[in-house]
């Protein structure tokens, strides 16, 4: 089987629940879409609007002296085989933006809003690190920029408020690079962890950890609940008005109804 792996979904999904990870690639039953906050996708357009074209030692000193030159485009990479397995693989993503460093060589960078942590530099890693596989081993036809020598997020902390023209308001705050190491064996080696998730059976719900989880388990509690008592309804048969008997469903000339099942000895009808 071939799978396709999002940038996004090996970052966050497959962190978030393994069970909606498989769902969504395996069965293509994605959780319900819950929109980035809006605030947060402004801001990112915004930074990638205003850093196009600039100077990388303008905004980020860490970085090699280069000139961004890509922003949110999609990039795709060849098929890849599993060793030990007849599944394969490919990346489909948008990266947010690449620059060419002096040297001829790219750094992938993505935007972020909020405060860094140790935890979530390990989690987008895999993210930055699926970018850079795609953008040196394209599909045919998608973008190829080689080599890929800088990974880094891009982290926008606002601490400060001011007010410039009227009605105008500014945000201001740190801007502080992430760098983020390389590592393609370890890597890859995830990657061979997710498809064998996506290779076996379906994984428990992570009702601990997972709101989707919870809320179809209550669905289905729930339903299950309402064909129980549907069905124990139906099964429970009135006695008959005239002799006190046991009824049976019947179907006359207007429909279902009740009927004695001492009949013909006894004509005793109920309405359903």
């Amino acid at each position: 089987m071939e799978y396709r792996l999002s940038p996004s979904d090996l970052t966050f999904l497959y962190e978030g629940c393994k069970r909606c990870f498989v769902l969504k690639v395996k069965h293509g039953i994605p959780q319900p879409s819950i929109p980035i906050p809006g605030v947060f996708s402004i801001i990112s357009a915004l930074q990638k609007n205003y850093y196009s074209d600039k100077r990388t030692e303008s905004f980020c000193p860490p970085l090699p002296p280069g000139v961004v030159r890509h922003g949110e485009k999609w990039v795709k990479s060849r098929t890849r085989s599993i060793p030990g397995s007849n599944s394969s693989f490919y990346i489909n993503g948008r990266f947010d933006i690449v620059a060419e460093l002096d040297d001829g060589s790219y750094a992938v960078m993505d935007f972020k809003t909020g405060n860094p942590s140790e935890e979530s530099a390990v989690m987008y890693s895999r993210q930055l690190h699926a970018y850079a596989m795609a953008l040196e081993d394209p599909a045919e036809g998608s973008l190829h920029l080689a080599p890929v020598t800088r990974l880094g997020l891009l982290y926008f902390t606002p601490d400060t408020c001011n007010l410039g023209e009227t009605a105008r308001q500014a945000l201001e705050g740190n801007l502080k690079w992430i760098e983020i190491e390389r590592d393609d064996t370890a890597f890859l080696n995830f990657i061979y962890d997710a498809v064998s998730l996506l290779d076996g059976p379906l994984p428990p719900a992570e009702h601990e950890t997972c709101d989707w989880c919870r809320y179809t388990e209550r669905i289905s509690v729930l339903g299950e609940a309402f064909l129980t008592s549907e069905s124990e309804a139906r099964t429970i048969t009135p006695p008959c008005p005239q002799c006190g008997a046991a009824m049976l469903q019947r179907t006359g000339r207007y429909g279902d109804f009740w009927s004695c099942t001492r009949f013909p000895e006894c004509r005793g009808t109920r309405k359903l």
